[in-house]
């Protein structure tokens, strides 16, 4: 079942494609226009503001809360029921330390507040946190895909993996524009988006 789209694509192969090549280029603007720098930090609005920004040329849900409930294979996300109060409440969740920080993302993920483009949303948020409060961000390059989606996956009930697994991929490359460019293109892998290099699209937009 394809999602229904601002592009009129009823192929679901083509609209992934369509997706990744717009979206990957709108957070290459993100970083470029310091757009990012604006946005608050570590609440849901700020992470609806990326997820506007990112999705909103595709989908007319972007930035809005869905109204569906949604499950990854046995998991259920949190029930439409409790979603306003339960992103009130992360959006409140200290963020002072990097242990709290990914406790935070984790129940973000659980959350998972948008119909589609979770999760490469709330890792540019998760970023933006890090570099603010301990002027650090992940260098996503360094992370496993498999062991990313395996700790991910086992966080609501342990999150001790997780914050192993990104503690050593921190860097303090804040600004590095390289280091965010190849963050997507591996956020954008790990839910199996391949098609396109953020580089080759961003040389597009100069020419």
């Amino acid at each position: 079942m394809t999602l229904k789209n601002k592009l009129g694509i009823t192929n679901s192969v083509q609209l992934a494609e369509a997706e990744e090549k717009i979206s990957k280029e709108k957070a290459a603007l993100l970083f470029d226009t310091r757009l990012i720098d604006t946005f608050e930090v570590g609440t849901f609005k700020g992470l609806s503001d990326i997820h506007r920004y990112l999705f909103e040329d595709i989908y007319d849900f972007a930035g809005k809360i869905r109204t569906e409930n949604i499950a990854k294979g046995a998991f259920r996300f949190t029930s439409v029921m409790y979603l306003e109060e339960a992103l009130e409440k992360i959006s409140n969740m200290p963020q002072s330390t990097f242990e709290e920080i990914i406790e935070k993302y984790v129940e973000m993920n659980v959350a998972h507040p948008f119909r589609e483009g979770n999760g490469r949303s709330a890792r540019i948020w998760l970023d933006a946190i890090l570099k603010k409060e301990i002027n650090k961000v992940v260098d996503w390059s360094k992370v496993n895909k498999q062991d990313y989606l395996f700790a991910m996956e086992r966080s609501p009930v342990r999150d001790t993996e997780i914050k192993v697994l990104l503690k050593r991929a921190l860097t303090d490359k804040i600004d590095d524009r390289d280091v965010y460019m190849k963050g997507i293109d591996v956020s954008y892998h790990y839910e199996g988006y391949n098609v396109y290099r953020i580089r080759e699209l961003t040389a597009t937009q100069k020419r």
